[in-house]
């Protein structure tokens, strides 16, 4: 509870846990302190639905020590786990540090099933069924959440089993990717293209590098606007992987196709994170999973890891 941004739900849920607990204890000490004159028959004289009356017995000894050990056992949690706003609790723990603890246990056991691709190429394990097994287990849980359980990607999420790479495709620039994680942004460029009908021109010459129909006239139109575009996505679209600037005469549209969706991106720009999976995963499982992605798209190498 130490990490809200400021300490009153710290010191609101401290204070709402020992007055429960408080609670509790002067409950059941009023309750053992109250005594019910018994009738003749040892009933407190209550009557519900014509006959059914309360007994005047007491509670059993073990239901008391029970309500007993569960408040003392209440006050030695807070004493000894987080509980009570930013106390840290006797022992330490917390769900983090577990977590961290059982993450690396787990990268520990599975390092000797890794050793086994820490020498390989990705070439070559890509081409091991069981190399490329424990890559798509590492790919559902860390990747496919974003780019689909196919691989195939979404709307604003490129596809990987194709040949289209915003950053290259090579093994060592798919490690990079994962590793170091990828930021796309593409800037508002109405400004500099002019005015909304000047934008709806470049959109549809744009639409004309992929060999789409388009309005010929706009499109002749929009050529020349087009060269605020080359400075990141080259002379006639062909892109820039050193930029990360897709291609525009591939017909693989990443965000949208059409005029309507050229022109939303001309206006509005666009912010893309791929987050870094440094420090998530292991070396040696980006380099698994590396070999997975590059699978999906390439021929490889039948070779199995030894």
């Amino acid at each position: 509870m130490n990490d809200f941004i400021n300490d009153f739900w710290a010191n609101y849920v401290a204070a709402a846990s020992v007055v429960s607990i408080l609670a509790c204890a002067l409950l059941l000490w009023l309750t053992a302190r109250k005594r019910v004159v018994p009738s003749d028959d040892n009933t407190t004289g209550h009557v519900w639905d014509e006959d059914l009356r309360e007994a005047n017995n007491p509670l059993p000894l073990w239901w008391m020590g029970l309500f007993v050990i569960t408040i003392l056992f209440g006050f030695a949690y807070l004493a000894f786990f987080p509980g009570l706003g930013s106390f840290d609790g006797k022992l330490g723990w917390s769900a983090t540090g577990q977590y961290q603890a059982e993450v690396a246990q787990a990268d520990k056991e599975l390092a000797p099933i890794y050793a086994a691709y820490t020498s390989m190429p990705v070439e070559a394990i890509a081409g091991d069924p069981k190399g490329m097994a424990i890559g798509e287990r590492i790919f559902m849980n860390n990747c496919a959440q974003c780019h689909g359980s196919d691989a195939r990607g979404s709307k604003g999420f490129p596809n990987l089993t194709d040949t289209d790479w915003l950053h290259g495709g090579a093994p060592d620039k798919i490690v990079e990717t994962i590793t170091k994680g990828r930021t796309g942004e593409m800037p508002p460029m109405a400004a500099v293209v002019g005015t909304p009908d000047e934008v709806r021109n470049l959109a549809q010459y744009v639409l004309s590098l992929s060999g789409n129909s388009t309005d010929s006239v706009r499109a002749g139109l929009g050529k020349s606007k087009f060269t605020a575009c080359a400075a990141c996505h080259g002379i006639g679209g062909v892109g820039n992987q050193a930029l990360g600037a897709p291609a525009l005469n591939d017909n693989v549209w990443l965000h949208g196709f059409g005029q309507d969706a050229i022109v939303a991106m001309i206006n509005g720009g666009k912010h893309n994170v791929m987050p870094a999976q440094e420090g998530r995963l292991t070396e040696a499982q980006i380099k698994v999973v590396a070999s997975y992605v590059w699978g999906l798209s390439n021929k490889p190498q039948a070779k199995p890891a030894p």
